[in-house]
Formats: structure tokens, sequence, C-alpha cells
């Protein structure tokens, strides 16, 4: 009786604990919409809905606050980091799920979860040191530009992409390989053919996850992508983001200005909102 009294005050403490947890987060997630919204909304329309979204000048000091340039930006790196890293995260994944050596396994999984821990500004600091270099050599100029950015961001949402994959791949029932096995199939193409498209949702929460941390860097970026907030006129010219811009002038910025850049974070908030609302309908739309 006492047992049992004791069990039942531990489960009314656990799910106490976890109501307050959920609520907390709630919380948080309003407060931060509250924030943004309250802020950058008003500032758009004093701005201007579409000549905020849609001009080309961003120049402050003269009151012109377009940031199309920036959202351009943030889509060819992102999508420059989409190219490089989906198909690396996804082969080095399969490779660790169904190819790679046991021993060879135990030395690989740990060094691509410290990658994941690895701050931006080392990631950064890399990319300066290292990758800037590399592109000066071989095309040229500056070497800080739209494909420097893109091929860091690939680097950086490896680990992310490969977790989430190798995850999902563990996850697959073992009957479906041993059947496809068992139909003739070899056993590359029971992975290739099987087990990944029976991860695909796995897979696809993977690549949103790397999508949502390629648009959301700001340190790394700001370091390698030249920082010309102007319309991207190519992968070897230099490119501001969303992120970059709102961390480079938030320190000084004021007013209207200030403002500016909060909504330049609501539009980088809806970015990431439609980047998951895209991912649930494809997600459902898999399950029908």
């Amino acid at each position: 009786m006492q047992t049992a009294k004791k069990s039942k005050i531990k489960e009314t403490l656990a799910k106490t604990g976890f109501f307050i947890a959920a609520c907390a987060s709630i919380a948080a997630v309003a407060i931060i919409c509250l924030f943004l919204f309250a802020n950058g909304i008003p500032a758009m329309g004093e701005i201007g809905v579409f000549k905020f979204l849609l001009g080309t000048s961003w120049k402050p000091l003269n009151n012109s606050f377009g940031i199309f340039p920036m959202i351009l930006g943030s889509i060819y790196v992102t999508a420059g980091a989409i190219l490089i890293g989906v198909p690396a995260g996804v082969l080095c994944a399969v490779f660790m799920a169904r190819f790679c050596p046991q021993k060879l396994y135990r030395v690989l999984k740990p060094a691509i979860d410290l990658l994941a821990g690895i701050p931006s500004i080392v990631y950064g600091f890399f990319g300066l040191m290292v990758v800037v270099p590399l592109m000066q050599d071989i095309f040229g100029g500056s070497g800080k530009s739209m494909l420097t950015a893109s091929l860091l961001l690939g680097i950086m949402i490896l680990p992310t992409i490969i977790g989430v994959t190798e995850t999902a791949l563990r996850a697959v029932p073992e009957n479906y390989y041993e059947g496809a096995l068992a139909l003739g199939a070899t056993h590359e193409q029971s992975v290739f053919f099987v087990l990944l498209p029976a991860a695909k949702s796995g897979i696809m929460a993977g690549v949103v996850l790397g999508i949502g941390r390629a648009i959301g860097e700001a340190m790394a970026v700001s370091i390698v992508a030249g920082n010309q907030a102007i319309m991207p006129r190519g992968l070897l010219k230099g490119v501001r983001t969303l992120t970059t811009n709102i961390v480079l002038e938030m320190g000084y910025a004021a007013d209207l200005h200030r403002d500016a850049l909060i909504a330049t974070a609501v539009v980088l908030f809806v970015f990431i909102l439609l980047i998951n609302l895209l991912f649930n309908l494809l997600k459902g739309r898999d399950k029908s």
C-alpha cells in the first residue's frame, strides 16, 4: 500500500514537471512571437510592406530599408548549403548505418557528434583561415563570397543531417532489408532502393533541421560572405543574408533602423515557419 502511494506521488510529480516544462516552452515561443510582431509589424507599416520586402536599397542613414537583396542572399546561400550538405550527409549516414566497420564506427560517430558541438564562431574562423584562402587561390578575388558561405554552411549542417538520417535508417524494421535480400536484391540495392525510401520521412526531418540551421546561421556567415548589402551578382561575389544584416547592425541601430532590423527578424521567423509547414504538408501527404 505504501509503495503504491509513493509510486502515485512520483507519477503525479513527474506529470506536473512535464506539464510545467511544456507550458514554459509554449510561453517562451509566445513571448518571442509577441515581441517580434509587436515591434516588427509597425515598422513594416511605417516603411511600407512592399517597399520593405521588395526594396533593393538598404541605406539606414537615408531611411531606405529594402531587404530584398538579403532575402535573396539567404535563399541562395541556404540552397547552396543544401546542394553541398544534403547529398554528403545522407550518403555518410548510409555508410555509417549499413556499410561502416564497427571499429571505424567507434571513431567516426564521436567525431561527427563533436562537429555538432563546435561553436559557430569556430566554424567562421576555420572558414576565414582555410576556406577563404582556398577560394582565393582557385578563383581569385577576396575569397569571401556566396560560394564560400554555402560551402561553410554545407559543412555546418552535416552533423544534423547525418545524425537524423542515421537514426531514421536504423529505425526501419530489419525485415524490410531481409525481405529485399530474399527476393534476390544485393546488399547495396536493398539499402538504396528499400531502406532509404522507407526512411524518407526521417531523412526529410533531418534536411529541414539542416535548412533551419543554415538559414538561421549568422556569425560564421558574417565572417566569410563578404557582407555586401546589394543584389547578389554571382557565386563568387559578396552577399549579405538576413541574419548577418541583423547581427552586424543591431549593436548601434536606433529608432526606425532598430525596428527595421526587428522586422527583418520577423521575415526570417516567417521563413522558418513556412519551411516547417511545407515539411508537415509533405509528411502528411506521404502518410496518406
